[in-house]
């Protein structure tokens, strides 16, 4: 079995909402249901800066990850921001990680953007072991003011 990535597509929004959910319980936060529908309505939305591509296997939707281009003061060309990345469970382990943030690397150089990034929690040990083979962790610390 492989995988492969693409761009999301309209009729990929049901299992697009399972791992959708699933990603919410992984971080163990909710948000509400018009805001679950409002980042379905900016991925669909082409003029919208907010991209998203799925991970497939068999016909099934196995992972998904949303990236934008950011402007940026210390480069000429910005940034990409990986924002979200989940993969199913049952199929971790498989590569399709790796491929979906091959899939925004391969964007981000398209684009001629100077820094591909993303963040995580320290505690997913998981998830870094996988980032681990790109680069270690920048150092930096991300600091929150909720508005």
């Amino acid at each position: 079995m492989s995988t492969s990535i693409r761009p999301i597509k309209a009729g990929d929004k049901q299992r697009w909402l399972v791992l959708w959910q699933g990603y919410l319980d992984f971080y163990k936060t909710v948000v509400p249901a018009e805001q679950t529908e409002r980042t379905w309505t900016r991925i669909m939305d082409p003029e919208f800066n907010m991209k998203c591509a799925v991970a497939e296997r068999d016909g099934t939707l196995v992972g998904f990850t949303t990236y934008n281009l950011q402007n940026s003061t210390w480069s000429p060309n910005g940034h990409c921001y990986l924002e979200d990345l989940f993969v199913d469970p049952a199929v971790r382990g498989t590569g399709a990680g790796r491929a979906l943030i091959d899939y925004v690397k391969a964007f981000a150089i398209e684009n001629k953007c100077s820094r591909l990034y993303w963040n995580t929690d320290e505690d997913n040990e998981t998830a870094r072991k996988l980032y681990d083979t790109y680069v270690l962790e920048s150092g930096k610390r991300q600091y929150r003011v909720s508005l």
